[in-house]
């Protein structure tokens, strides 16, 4: 299951996402946000559906990678898709036992709950599989530069949340290496009650941490031998530069920003 965690990861192909901007794709997946919760319409979702595949046709990333960001939320999907089931108490009584209740409302709920957290899934891996590290970093610091007028810390912060991206797939494979180490020596960790199973993750979590704090120390030593000092009077190897994709994908996902305000307007 935790290799099937592909939050982080960077899926290097040649295609048009690929060379766009960062920062647009930013500003775009923050209007596909704006788009998949403006409304409470199917009409908004199956806009939201084109605006996915669109993009998953233009980044050439097979689908079952797509597949594979999707695959470890299924059962947060399904926990979310039964709690509004059973406690949206809106519209006609479908069925009702004691004092459980389905009701055409908690269906409908459900159904907009699930669609909107996968396409949401899908659009944020497609940014991630679509765009470095580093490249990210640059395109946060650049969204965020005038908030240094007011001292805010950009580069450090754009940095940290790059670090902490990138090594969300190492963290991952170190966990999987530890249990597997664990299971090696007669550890048990998908049996027994619900206690057990979660005293049995003690000794996973404790060379977890050690090998996070290593890497962290490394990572330190590493970027201080190369005489990093924070963002001041620092340059960049490449400068990000708007070409006219960029601004094509602007024009084209704020005509579906426009058409999910229409279909808002018109379904009132």
């Amino acid at each position: 299951m935790l290799k099937d965690i592909t939050l982080g990861q960077y899926f290097p192909v040649e295609s048009v996402l690929h060379r766009m901007d960062p920062r647009f794709k930013i500003i775009e997946i923050m209007l596909f946000i704006v788009i998949l919760f403006a409304g409470d319409s199917f009409w908004i979702l199956a806009l939201g559906t084109v605006f996915v595949l669109l993009a998953q046709c233009l980044s050439n990333i097979p689908m079952k990678m797509i597949w594979k960001s999707i695959k470890p939320i299924l059962p947060i999907l399904a926990l979310t898709a039964l709690l509004n089931l059973l406690f949206i108490d809106d519209g006609d009584v479908l069925f009702q036992w004691k004092i459980l209740k389905i009701t055409q409302g908690g269906i409908t709920t459900s159904l907009f709950m699930m669609i909107r957290i996968v396409l949401l899934i899908i659009g944020s891996s497609l940014l991630t599989y679509t765009t470095s590290p580093i490249l990210l970093t640059d395109a946060i610091e650049s969204l965020m530069s005038p908030l240094k007028k007011i001292k805010f810390p950009v580069h450090e912060m754009a940095m940290m949340m790059s670090i902490a991206l990138r090594f969300i797939p190492t963290l991952l494979e170190e966990t999987d290496k530890i249990m597997s180490a664990q299971k090696a020596r007669g550890a048990t960790l998908d049996n027994g009650k619900l206690i057990d199973r979660v005293k049995a993750l003690i000794p996973i979590m404790i060379p977890l941490f050690v090998s996070a704090f290593r890497r962290a120390e490394e990572l330190a030593t590493a970027m201080e031998c190369r005489c990093y000092r924070g963002g001041e009077g620092r340059t960049r190897l490449r400068r990000l530069k708007a070409q006219a994709r960029d601004y094509i994908g602007f024009v084209v996902c704020m005509l579906f920003l426009a058409a999910s305000v229409t279909i808002n307007i018109l379904v009132k």
